[in-house]
């Protein structure tokens, strides 16, 4: 399966290539953790935090996956509104988990601080507007929703969102402390740091089978068999073994990086941009200067080889970029396709497999993966341990049979 097709950008974002010592294989290890992307990288950092013997192991090179093709935008709130997820799940849940993936933010701003990455990973804030006065009502909703239980928003309306921004929308919810952050340079500086934790990674290690060994699970290589109490699979969109995925829908969406501009005086903030709308559009800036926009989704599980759609679909972003912001002279010099997953109740997957102890899945599936994979980790560094945590049955695999 492709994640992606086009021309990426963060790879060019990063010169240095990771060259990891092959480790020496331990006859059994407490956790075996798979992938080494966003999911898997941020899940080892935690683990070894915490003080767990484990190993991980990837089928290609670190960060060669979705890592590559992630647009970076890092939010606490969900492509599902609190006030919607409030109607799903409860509010007393929704509330909760939108805290979780808050506390999330902040846990990433913690790891770019010690893995040395604090230069691609900024604090921002974000606006999300009404794409049509249809969705005002929606969007204010939100503002009281999150506003009541102490999540900092801002309201505006038409006239006051003109003043800070150059579009005129019938109004914007701004909320804080969200962030941007170049997500390849980031995984693979946590990479970097637990290579100098002598913490194994297996690179170009693909899993051809997971069988039971008695209380163990052994996992099946080329390079030979590892034997683990718990196995963790970050597979990022990959389909995870051992699990049933009729939950879960692949798409496809496009993505742009655009020429470097000299400086964002009309955009406010450098905040992170999304809207009402479904599929929406988003956008946000980078450190050299470049506006990264996305969208156009299609329920298509696979990328097209066709240059000429995918530059087709860049234009259309483009356009839709310059629209809002008409004083940049902008040309596409990067435009790629990538998978992206979503779960049915637009909610990660994350826990413990309901028939198979020990089997732990992070799957952050939606727009908030790197969110999700942050308080994923957590979570699951408390359940191999023996720790319970009262959260995980909001994300639990089997919420939805």
């Amino acid at each position: 399966m492709e994640m992606h097709n086009g021309n990426l950008y963060w790879p060019v974002t990063e010169s240095e290539q990771i060259v990891l010592q092959k480790p020496i294989k331990k006859e059994r290890y407490d956790v075996l953790v798979i992938g080494a992307g966003m999911s898997g990288t941020l899940t080892a950092y935690t683990l070894h935090k915490d003080g767990v013997d484990f190993a991980v192991i990837d089928q290609g090179k670190v960060g060669a996956g979705s890592t590559a093709a992630n647009t970076g935008l890092i939010q606490y709130s969900n492509d599902i509104m609190l006030h919607e997820l409030a109607e799903q799940i409860g509010e007393e849940d929704a509330v909760r988990f939108y805290k979780l993936c808050a506390e999330a933010v902040d846990a990433l701003d913690e790891v770019a601080e010690t893995v040395d990455a604090k230069d691609v990973y900024i604090r921002r804030d974000s606006l999300c507007f009404a794409s049509s006065e249809a969705d005002v009502s929606k969007l204010k909703r939100e503002y009281e929703m999150l506003t009541k239980h102490g999540l900092a928003a801002e309201w505006l309306d038409r006239e006051a969102l003109q003043e800070r921004y150059p579009f005129d929308k019938p109004a914007g919810l701004i909320t804080n402390d969200d962030a941007e952050v170049n997500p390849l340079t980031l995984s693979r500086q946590v990479v970097r740091y637990l290579s100098t934790q002598n913490v194994p990674i297996f690179e170009e290690t693909d899993v051809t089978e997971v069988v039971a060994d008695g209380d163990d699970w052994l996992v099946l290589t080329p390079a030979g068999t590892f034997k683990a109490g718990h196995v963790i699979f970050a597979t990022g969109y990959r389909p995870a073994p051992l699990l049933d995925t009729h939950r879960i829908e692949l798409n496809r969406s496009y993505a742009i990086a655009t020429n470097p501009l000299p400086d964002f005086k009309e955009w406010d903030g450098q905040a992170l941009i999304w809207e009402t709308k479904r599929p929406y559009l988003y956008l946000r800036t980078t450190v050299d200067g470049r506006i990264i926009a996305g969208g156009l989704d299609e329920e298509k599980a696979e990328t097209p080889h066709n240059e000429a759609l995918i530059q087709k679909r860049a234009e259309r972003l483009r356009q839709e970029v310059e629209t809002l912001f008409p004083m940049y002279e902008l040309t596409v010099e990067y435009a790629w396709v990538a998978l992206f997953g979503e779960s049915i109740d637009q909610l990660p997957f994350i826990g413990e497999h309901p028939d198979r102890p020990n089997l732990f899945y992070l799957l952050g599936y939606g727009g908030n993966g790197t969110v999700y994979s942050m308080l994923g980790s957590k979570i699951l560094s408390e359940l191999v341990r023996g720790i319970e945590n009262p959260d995980a049955r909001i994300v639990r695999l089997d919420r939805t049979r």
